[in-house]
Protein backbone atom coordinates (compact mmCIF):
# COMPACT_ATOMS: atom_id res chain seq x y z
CA UNK A 1 0.00 0.00 0.00
CA UNK A 2 1.21 3.55 -0.91
CA UNK A 3 1.21 6.43 1.16
CA UNK A 4 1.02 10.39 -0.40
CA UNK A 5 2.36 13.02 2.14
CA UNK A 6 0.61 16.35 1.44
CA UNK A 7 2.03 19.53 2.53
CA UNK A 8 -0.55 19.75 4.67
CA UNK A 9 0.06 16.24 6.39
CA UNK A 10 4.15 17.65 6.71
CA UNK A 11 3.12 20.93 8.14
CA UNK A 12 0.59 18.68 10.94
CA UNK A 13 3.69 16.53 11.40
CA UNK A 14 5.90 19.22 12.37
CA UNK A 15 3.91 21.29 14.30
CA UNK A 16 3.21 18.21 16.58
CA UNK A 17 6.92 18.00 16.52
CA UNK A 18 6.88 21.66 17.99
CA UNK A 19 4.63 20.62 20.22
CA UNK A 20 6.20 17.74 21.90
CA UNK A 21 9.35 20.02 22.08
CA UNK A 22 12.00 19.60 19.23
CA UNK A 23 15.54 20.51 20.64
CA UNK A 24 16.80 21.64 16.95
CA UNK A 25 13.85 24.06 16.29
CA UNK A 26 14.98 25.63 19.78
CA UNK A 27 18.71 25.96 18.51
CA UNK A 28 17.61 27.13 15.34
CA UNK A 29 16.01 29.70 16.59
CA UNK A 30 18.78 30.89 19.43
CA UNK A 31 21.75 30.93 17.01
CA UNK A 32 21.69 33.08 13.95
CA UNK A 33 23.98 30.86 11.47
CA UNK A 34 24.05 33.44 8.87
CA UNK A 35 26.92 34.74 11.08
CA UNK A 36 29.07 32.02 10.16
CA UNK A 37 28.92 32.78 6.46
CA UNK A 38 31.76 35.50 5.85
CA UNK A 39 34.11 32.86 7.08
CA UNK A 40 32.51 29.89 5.38
CA UNK A 41 32.42 31.77 2.14
CA UNK A 42 36.44 31.88 2.29
CA UNK A 43 36.56 28.53 3.19
CA UNK A 44 34.59 26.72 0.89
CA UNK A 45 34.72 29.03 -2.33
CA UNK A 46 36.58 28.14 -5.52
CA UNK A 47 38.29 31.20 -6.95
CA UNK A 48 39.54 29.30 -10.01
CA UNK A 49 35.59 28.75 -10.75
CA UNK A 50 35.32 31.24 -13.73
CA UNK A 51 32.43 29.59 -15.82
CA UNK A 52 28.89 28.81 -14.04
CA UNK A 53 28.69 25.70 -16.47
CA UNK A 54 27.14 22.39 -14.34
CA UNK A 55 25.07 22.21 -11.00
CA UNK A 56 25.70 24.94 -8.75
CA UNK A 57 27.08 24.62 -5.60
CA UNK A 58 25.51 23.65 -2.37
CA UNK A 59 24.83 26.38 0.52
CA UNK A 60 27.46 27.09 2.72
CA UNK A 61 25.56 27.27 5.58
CA UNK A 62 23.27 24.53 4.70
CA UNK A 63 26.75 22.44 4.39
CA UNK A 64 27.93 23.51 8.00
CA UNK A 65 24.71 23.03 9.56
CA UNK A 66 24.92 19.60 8.42
CA UNK A 67 28.19 18.92 9.60
CA UNK A 68 27.13 20.45 13.38
CA UNK A 69 24.12 17.97 13.07
CA UNK A 70 26.73 15.19 12.40
CA UNK A 71 28.74 16.24 15.83
CA UNK A 72 25.54 16.29 18.29
CA UNK A 73 23.92 13.19 17.05
CA UNK A 74 27.59 11.16 16.17
CA UNK A 75 26.40 10.65 12.79
CA UNK A 76 28.85 8.91 10.38
CA UNK A 77 28.33 10.28 6.56
CA UNK A 78 26.47 8.06 5.38
CA UNK A 79 24.14 7.58 7.61
CA UNK A 80 23.70 11.58 7.85
CA UNK A 81 22.53 11.32 4.19
CA UNK A 82 19.74 8.73 5.17
CA UNK A 83 18.68 10.68 8.23
CA UNK A 84 18.15 14.02 6.51
CA UNK A 85 16.33 12.63 4.26
CA UNK A 86 14.46 10.45 6.56
CA UNK A 87 13.40 12.97 10.12
CA UNK A 88 11.80 15.92 9.73
CA UNK A 89 13.00 17.86 12.39
CA UNK A 90 16.54 17.84 10.53
CA UNK A 91 14.94 18.93 7.79
CA UNK A 92 13.58 21.87 9.07
CA UNK A 93 16.57 22.76 11.10
CA UNK A 94 18.86 22.96 7.52
CA UNK A 95 15.62 24.77 5.99
CA UNK A 96 14.53 21.60 3.69
CA UNK A 97 10.97 19.99 3.17
CA UNK A 98 9.99 16.82 1.62
CA UNK A 99 10.97 17.83 -2.39
CA UNK A 100 13.98 19.23 -1.48
CA UNK A 101 17.11 17.89 -3.24
CA UNK A 102 19.30 16.69 -0.29
CA UNK A 103 23.24 16.20 -0.07
CA UNK A 104 24.83 12.73 -1.01
CA UNK A 105 27.05 11.20 1.61
CA UNK A 106 29.97 11.69 -0.46
CA UNK A 107 29.10 15.69 -1.25
CA UNK A 108 29.30 15.50 3.16
CA UNK A 109 32.43 14.16 2.89
CA UNK A 110 33.88 16.80 0.41
CA UNK A 111 32.31 19.70 2.45
CA UNK A 112 33.96 18.14 5.88
CA UNK A 113 37.25 17.64 4.07
CA UNK A 114 36.97 21.27 2.79
CA UNK A 115 36.42 22.45 6.34
CA UNK A 116 39.44 21.04 7.63
CA UNK A 117 42.12 21.43 4.80
CA UNK A 118 40.79 25.38 4.85
CA UNK A 119 43.14 25.37 8.02
CA UNK A 120 40.39 27.69 9.42
CA UNK A 121 38.19 25.78 11.56
CA UNK A 122 39.48 27.46 14.65
CA UNK A 123 38.78 30.75 13.20
CA UNK A 124 34.78 29.66 12.82
CA UNK A 125 35.53 28.56 16.65
CA UNK A 126 37.00 31.91 17.80
CA UNK A 127 34.62 33.98 15.49
CA UNK A 128 31.31 32.26 17.10
CA UNK A 129 32.59 32.59 21.22
CA UNK A 130 33.48 36.48 20.32
CA UNK A 131 29.93 36.33 19.81
CA UNK A 132 28.89 34.46 23.38
CA UNK A 133 31.52 37.47 24.63
CA UNK A 134 29.48 40.50 23.19
CA UNK A 135 26.15 38.92 24.37
CA UNK A 136 27.32 38.60 28.11
CA UNK A 137 27.15 35.09 28.09
CA UNK A 138 30.74 34.33 29.63
CA UNK A 139 31.33 35.67 32.47
CA UNK A 140 35.10 35.08 32.47
CA UNK A 141 35.11 35.45 36.58
CA UNK A 142 36.79 32.06 36.59
CA UNK A 143 38.14 29.11 33.81
CA UNK A 144 38.92 25.64 34.25
CA UNK A 145 41.79 23.57 32.64
CA UNK A 146 41.37 19.96 31.72
CA UNK A 147 42.05 17.43 29.00
CA UNK A 148 39.65 14.71 27.43
CA UNK A 149 41.21 11.51 25.01
CA UNK A 150 39.38 11.49 21.54
CA UNK A 151 39.55 8.20 20.54
CA UNK A 152 40.43 6.84 16.85
CA UNK A 153 40.26 3.83 14.96
CA UNK A 154 42.99 1.62 16.33
CA UNK A 155 45.56 1.03 13.96
CA UNK A 156 46.90 -3.07 13.89
CA UNK A 157 50.69 -2.20 13.02
CA UNK A 158 53.29 -4.41 13.95
CA UNK A 159 55.90 -3.68 17.01
CA UNK A 160 58.46 -2.55 14.48
CA UNK A 161 55.55 -0.30 12.59
CA UNK A 162 54.49 1.66 15.77
CA UNK A 163 58.10 2.34 17.23
CA UNK A 164 59.55 4.10 13.48
CA UNK A 165 56.21 5.69 13.68
CA UNK A 166 56.84 7.29 17.60
CA UNK A 167 60.45 8.15 15.78
CA UNK A 168 58.49 10.48 13.47
CA UNK A 169 59.42 8.47 10.05
CA UNK A 170 57.14 6.19 8.22
CA UNK A 171 57.67 2.62 7.34
CA UNK A 172 59.73 2.21 4.31
CA UNK A 173 57.10 -0.86 2.82
CA UNK A 174 54.62 1.91 3.15
CA UNK A 175 56.29 3.97 0.70
CA UNK A 176 56.09 1.57 -1.95
CA UNK A 177 55.25 2.71 -5.54
CA UNK A 178 52.75 -0.75 -5.64
CA UNK A 179 49.08 -0.10 -5.51
CA UNK A 180 48.06 -1.93 -2.62
CA UNK A 181 51.20 -0.45 -0.72
CA UNK A 182 49.47 3.08 -1.14
CA UNK A 183 46.55 2.38 -0.42
CA UNK A 184 47.70 0.80 2.50
CA UNK A 185 49.69 3.97 3.56
CA UNK A 186 46.52 5.80 2.84
CA UNK A 187 44.26 4.38 5.69
CA UNK A 188 47.16 4.51 8.36
CA UNK A 189 47.05 7.32 10.69
CA UNK A 190 50.84 8.34 11.90
CA UNK A 191 49.99 11.26 13.71
CA UNK A 192 47.66 9.69 16.62
CA UNK A 193 49.46 8.08 19.21
CA UNK A 194 49.28 5.57 22.28
CA UNK A 195 48.43 6.49 26.11
CA UNK A 196 47.28 4.88 28.72
CA UNK A 197 45.34 6.35 32.02
CA UNK A 198 43.82 4.81 34.77
CA UNK A 199 44.51 0.75 33.49
CA UNK A 200 42.22 2.13 30.49
CA UNK A 201 44.58 2.66 26.94
CA UNK A 202 43.33 4.94 24.68
CA UNK A 203 44.73 5.61 20.80
CA UNK A 204 44.19 8.93 18.91
CA UNK A 205 44.25 12.32 20.06
CA UNK A 206 43.27 14.76 23.04
CA UNK A 207 41.12 17.53 23.57
CA UNK A 208 43.01 19.97 25.57
CA UNK A 209 39.96 22.45 26.64
CA UNK A 210 39.26 25.47 28.90
CA UNK A 211 35.87 26.49 30.08
CA UNK A 212 34.15 29.50 31.64
CA UNK A 213 33.30 28.74 35.16
CA UNK A 214 29.87 30.31 35.28
CA UNK A 215 28.45 29.26 32.10
CA UNK A 216 29.88 25.75 30.91
CA UNK A 217 31.02 26.84 27.67
CA UNK A 218 34.29 26.47 25.92
CA UNK A 219 36.46 29.12 25.75
CA UNK A 220 39.43 27.65 23.87
CA UNK A 221 41.06 24.42 23.00
CA UNK A 222 44.34 22.67 21.78
CA UNK A 223 44.61 19.03 20.09
CA UNK A 224 47.29 17.32 20.38
CA UNK A 225 48.29 13.52 19.92
CA UNK A 226 47.28 11.18 22.61
CA UNK A 227 50.68 11.03 24.47
CA UNK A 228 50.59 14.46 24.89
CA UNK A 229 50.77 15.22 28.54
CA UNK A 230 47.82 17.32 29.91
CA UNK A 231 49.97 19.96 31.60
CA UNK A 232 51.66 20.85 28.16
CA UNK A 233 49.11 23.25 27.11
CA UNK A 234 48.22 24.88 29.64
CA UNK A 235 49.92 27.79 29.56
CA UNK A 236 48.95 28.23 25.80
CA UNK A 237 45.33 28.03 26.85
CA UNK A 238 45.73 30.80 29.46
CA UNK A 239 45.34 33.84 28.65
CA UNK A 240 44.96 37.69 31.03
CA UNK A 241 40.89 37.40 30.67
CA UNK A 242 41.72 34.45 33.19
CA UNK A 243 41.00 35.91 36.86
CA UNK A 244 40.86 32.74 38.50
CA UNK A 245 42.47 29.27 36.92
CA UNK A 246 41.04 26.29 38.27
CA UNK A 247 43.16 22.80 37.15
CA UNK A 248 43.56 19.11 38.53
CA UNK A 249 46.58 17.76 40.23
CA UNK A 250 47.99 16.33 36.72
CA UNK A 251 49.01 20.52 35.98
CA UNK A 252 51.02 20.85 39.60
CA UNK A 253 54.83 22.38 39.30
CA UNK A 254 56.76 25.37 40.69
CA UNK A 255 57.89 26.06 36.94
CA UNK A 256 54.56 25.16 35.26
CA UNK A 257 53.11 28.00 37.73
CA UNK A 258 56.12 30.46 37.02
CA UNK A 259 55.44 30.28 32.78
CA UNK A 260 51.57 30.87 33.96
CA UNK A 261 52.33 33.56 35.79
CA UNK A 262 54.53 35.40 33.33
CA UNK A 263 52.09 35.40 30.74
CA UNK A 264 49.35 36.30 33.40
CA UNK A 265 50.73 37.62 35.96
CA UNK A 266 47.55 38.62 37.53
CA UNK A 267 45.71 35.05 37.68
CA UNK A 268 44.66 33.41 40.72
CA UNK A 269 45.87 29.89 40.32
CA UNK A 270 43.90 27.45 42.00
CA UNK A 271 45.29 24.15 41.17
CA UNK A 272 45.03 20.97 42.97
CA UNK A 273 48.15 19.58 45.49
CA UNK A 274 49.07 16.52 44.81
CA UNK A 275 50.57 14.16 47.47
CA UNK A 276 54.10 11.84 47.31
CA UNK A 277 54.96 8.68 49.23
CA UNK A 278 56.03 9.86 52.56
CA UNK A 279 54.64 13.00 51.99
CA UNK A 280 51.18 12.98 52.36
CA UNK A 281 48.67 16.26 51.91
CA UNK A 282 47.81 17.57 55.11
CA UNK A 283 44.14 18.23 56.70
CA UNK A 284 44.46 21.80 55.39
CA UNK A 285 45.86 20.84 51.69
CA UNK A 286 42.82 18.16 51.38
CA UNK A 287 40.29 20.54 52.60
CA UNK A 288 41.35 23.24 49.68
CA UNK A 289 41.65 20.69 47.10
CA UNK A 290 37.93 20.21 48.33
CA UNK A 291 36.66 23.49 47.95
CA UNK A 292 38.43 24.01 44.53
CA UNK A 293 36.67 20.78 43.23
CA UNK A 294 33.56 22.15 43.86
CA UNK A 295 34.33 24.51 41.22
CA UNK A 296 37.17 22.10 38.99
CA UNK A 297 34.62 19.32 38.47
CA UNK A 298 31.84 21.96 36.07
CA UNK A 299 34.45 20.71 33.73
CA UNK A 300 33.36 17.49 33.67
CA UNK A 301 30.38 18.26 33.17
CA UNK A 302 31.11 19.52 29.74
CA UNK A 303 32.54 15.74 28.81
CA UNK A 304 30.02 13.97 30.42
CA UNK A 305 27.69 16.07 27.72
CA UNK A 306 29.52 15.34 24.97
CA UNK A 307 30.06 11.39 26.16
CA UNK A 308 26.42 10.79 26.60
CA UNK A 309 24.44 12.87 24.73
CA UNK A 310 26.53 13.63 21.62
CA UNK A 311 28.49 10.16 21.39
CA UNK A 312 31.48 11.05 22.74
CA UNK A 313 34.70 12.79 20.85
CA UNK A 314 35.17 9.92 18.47
CA UNK A 315 37.78 10.60 15.66
CA UNK A 316 36.22 9.05 12.24
CA UNK A 317 39.57 10.38 10.05
CA UNK A 318 42.99 10.20 9.42
CA UNK A 319 46.01 12.76 10.33
CA UNK A 320 46.12 15.50 12.53
CA UNK A 321 44.68 18.23 10.29
CA UNK A 322 41.45 16.42 9.76
CA UNK A 323 41.66 15.29 13.75
CA UNK A 324 42.08 19.11 14.80
CA UNK A 325 38.95 20.33 12.55
CA UNK A 326 36.94 16.94 14.09
CA UNK A 327 37.56 17.73 17.22
CA UNK A 328 37.14 21.73 17.03
CA UNK A 329 33.72 20.84 15.43
CA UNK A 330 32.62 18.89 18.34
CA UNK A 331 33.79 21.74 20.55
CA UNK A 332 31.61 24.74 18.61
CA UNK A 333 28.52 22.06 18.58
CA UNK A 334 28.76 21.64 21.89
CA UNK A 335 28.80 25.64 22.18
CA UNK A 336 26.18 26.33 19.91
CA UNK A 337 23.88 23.19 21.86
CA UNK A 338 24.65 25.34 25.21
CA UNK A 339 24.29 28.24 24.26
CA UNK A 340 20.55 27.66 22.94
CA UNK A 341 20.06 26.16 26.32
CA UNK A 342 20.93 28.97 28.47
CA UNK A 343 19.26 31.19 26.07
CA UNK A 344 16.36 29.55 26.79
CA UNK A 345 16.38 28.58 30.52
CA UNK A 346 17.00 32.32 30.91
CA UNK A 347 13.80 33.19 29.32
CA UNK A 348 11.70 30.72 30.95
CA UNK A 349 13.73 32.13 34.81
CA UNK A 350 12.36 35.55 33.55
CA UNK A 351 9.27 35.03 32.75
Amino acid sequence: MNFQIGFGDEQSRLARLSDIGDPLEKLAAAVDFELFRPLLDEMFSNPSRTHRSGRPSWDYVLMFKILILRQLYNIADDNMEYLINDRLSFQRFLGLSLGSRVPDSKTIWLYKDKFAQSGKSKAVFDMFTEVLLSKGIISREGSIVDASFCDAPRQRNTRQENETIREGTVPEEWLAEDPKSKHKFAQKDIDARWAKKNEETHYGYKDHVKIDKDSKLILNYVVTDAAVHDSKKIVELADESDKVLYADSAYVGVELHEQIREKCPNVDLRIHEKGYRNKPLSPQQKSSNTAKSRVRCRVEHVFGHIQTSMGGPLVRCIGMVRATAEIGLKNLAYNIYRYAYLVFAQAAHST
